[in-house]
């Protein structure tokens, strides 16, 4: 292209020239034809004087009028008497104008005497139309020099871009041909023009220094690759041998292939590193491995993966979803064996997802880690099987780490939540409830994501104490605005921002500062998150007793619940988790704990609600074990708040 450069730089250079002499050559035409149109008409307003007999200053007026266009004229006797004055605007063309001043052109004003008459004649001729036409022919002038020269550039270009084309073909054709050749060999140069001789020799030279490299490469690239697939500490495949398998066998494959993809994470490792050392977090690893060997040994062509230092992948093939649960019972009995013989808080969570084949591993991947996510709220090495990924492929199809904090920094900034109401009902005139908050959060396009994926993103990216703190405001708000202080409210809080001193002083100050709604509120904790440290959850609840707001104990009955937990906390309610009002009607051993738990709570002044409740059935066995309120959608269904 640089040859064509230089062409261009010529022929612009060339039509400038051109153009250059061309506009001189006309103007000074132009400034010749104006003179020439001005002697004209002196000579002919002369012959006009020449033979008017009557010194009648008005009727020569009109008669130049009529044979010409002037922009003034002035018809006055030698003494100064004026007989007639006339001027008029016309339009101008300055552009020409302006040339023709650079080459000596000025129009001027005329005046012709008669003394026989006694009349002086002063007038200036109107040449804007032939200075319109000048300039239009000037446009012209310069527009056909860029034609003709540009012309030939769009030919000369056309040429040199197919003739680059074409030997940019043959050499691709020859470099394609090579490499798409099994075991390099000799090119075939034959294709290139003569031109390119030299180009061809270097062909040559390049392929036989590859047939040298590629022997040399094959023999250790085999090596390579049995440890680029292997884990040292465990033995096993490693992520990237799972990548290539699922690439070629899972991902590809022609026929129908399902399964359950999973991702173990050992949460402790870090733990046990920093104190006790990278040896024995070495052999929690190995202990951990082996127990996931053990439990996926009994499912058929199973595959196991260390995908980093604290996480496992689990292949499942033509497993479903509902033996997945088996599956993750299992590992969960083995760790919770393995955690009290070594002392730890917990030992792994595991994230179990279906696949089919044409699914991407990154989705896979991403739904996993968010299952595992939502698995860490629950109990220590707790596992969670997401059985429809529609649910979670939202926020997780080609979502990091970074693109959910953005999302979540997007609420946060934006106050994009909105508050449903689901009443608990109580069960007779004595009994207290209220109506639980139920929080949905909001993308930039006005969507809903999915709730449970959202608060279990803000936990991993430690987001949600901002959370919790945006939904207590937005609650009060909401009731303030509203003047709903006749009504009871239930707002959900986190483990998290329990135990977080700055979240405890924070709330509340906000509480004391609107405690005509504060005694209105009653907050929602799991029960597992209140066992996680006692000393703050009870300082926690003190709080808000001072504050006038009550506290509900929630998902109660799935930790190890004793009569020191009732009596230390001192919660105003407890929620019974769902796994045991589902079918109570018919499990004589739910109704009996049941009895158990209503019968001690009411001893100590604790109501007992029930969740979950899908039935009219389960309703009124419930009713009958003396429960304070029961929820759920046969009661009633999330309402706009």
């Amino acid at each position: 292209m640089k040859n064509f450069r230089t062409l261009l730089t010529a022929q612009l250079v060339t039509a400038l020239l051109l153009i250059c002499c061309l506009v001189i050559a006309f103007l000074f035409s132009g400034k010749t034809l104006l003179i020439q149109q001005e002697q004209h008409t002196k000579t002919i307003i002369e012959q006009i004087i020449a033979t008017h007999v009557t010194p009648d200053g008005k009727s020569l007026s009109r008669q130049l009028e009529r044979s010409f266009t002037l922009k003034s004229l002035q018809v006055s006797r030698l003494d100064g008497t004026v007989l007639f004055e006339q001027n008029s605007t016309s339009h101008t063309t300055p552009f020409i104008q302006t040339l023709l001043q650079w080459v000596g052109y000025t129009p001027r004003r005329v005046k012709l005497q008669e003394p026989v008459q006694e009349l002086l004649i002063s007038y200036e001729l109107d040449q804007s139309a032939l200075l319109a036409t000048l300039q239009s022919l000037l446009f012209y002038l310069l527009l056909l020099p860029l034609l003709f020269c540009g012309l030939p550039l769009v030919f000369a270009k056309n040429s040199l871009q197919k003739q680059y084309r074409e030997i940019a073909q043959a050499v691709n054709e020859i470099i394609y041909g090579f490499l798409s050749q099994s075991s390099p060999a000799k090119p075939n140069i034959s294709q290139l023009p003569t031109e390119l001789a030299e180009i061809g020799i270097a062909l040559n030279k390049l392929a036989q220094h590859t047939q040298q490299q590629h022997t040399k490469m094959t023999a250790e690239a085999q090596k390579i690759a049995e440890e680029a697939y292997k884990d040292q500490v465990t033995g096993l495949a490693n992520r990237n041998r799972l990548v290539q398998l699922y690439e070629e066998q899972i991902h590809a494959a022609t026929d129908t292939e399902f399964g359950i993809f999973g991702i173990t994470r050992c949460t402790e490792l870090q733990s046990i590193n920093q104190s006790r050392g990278y040896h024995e977090g070495d052999q929690y690893i190995k202990e951990v491995s082996d127990i996931l060997k053990r439990v996926s040994a009994t499912y058929k062509n199973s595959q196991l993966f260390r995908l980093n230092a604290s996480d496992f992948g689990i292949l499942l093939p033509k497993v479903t979803p509902k033996e997945a649960e088996n599956f993750a019972s299992q590992l969960q009995s083995r760790f919770n064996e393995f955690q009290k013989l070594s002392e730890l808080d917990s030992v792994a969570y595991t994230g179990l997802v279906g696949y089919e084949n044409g699914k991407a591993l990154g989705e896979l991947l991403a739904t996993a880690d968010t299952s595992i996510s939502l698995a860490q709220t629950k109990q220590p090495n707790a596992w969670h099987v997401q059985k429809d990924t529609n649910d979670l492929e939202n926020a997780t199809n080609g979502f990091g780490n970074q693109n959910w904090r953005n999302v979540i920094e997007d609420v946060l900034t934006h106050n994009r939540l909105s508050l449903f109401l689901q009443t608990i009902q109580p069960s007779g005139r004595a009994s207290k409830a209220y109506s639980e908050i139920l929080v949905r959060f909001k993308n930039p396009a006005d969507e809903l994501l999915p709730t449970a994926s959202f608060l279990a993103m803000a936990e991993k990216l430690d987001k949600i104490i901002e959370i919790d703190r945006l939904i207590v405001e937005t609650t009060l708000t909401t009731i303030k605005n509203r003047s709903m202080y006749d009504q009871y409210f239930g707002i959900n809080l986190s483990p998290r921002s329990v135990h977080d001193d700055q979240f405890v002083i924070w709330l509340e100050r906000r509480l004391l500062k609107d405690a005509n709604i504060a005694s209105k509120l009653v907050f929602e904790v799991s029960e597992f998150g209140l066992q996680q440290n006692l000393k703050t959850s009870k300082r926690f609840i003190d709080m808000l007793h001072r504050s006038g707001a009550r506290i509900t104990v929630e998902k109660f009955g799935v930790g190890i619940t004793s009569f020191k937990f009732f009596r230390d906390l001192k919660p105003d309610f407890v929620k019974m988790d769902g796994s045991y009002t589902r079918h109570i009607d018919d499990d004589k051993n739910n109704q009996y704990f049941m009895r158990l738990m209503i019968d001690l709570a009411h001893r100590l002044g604790v109501g007992v609600f029930a969740e979950s409740v899908e039935t009219q059935e389960e309703k009124h066995m419930l009713e009958s074990l003396f429960i304070d309120g029961t929820q759920g959608f046969y009661i009633g269904k999330p309402q706009v708040m």
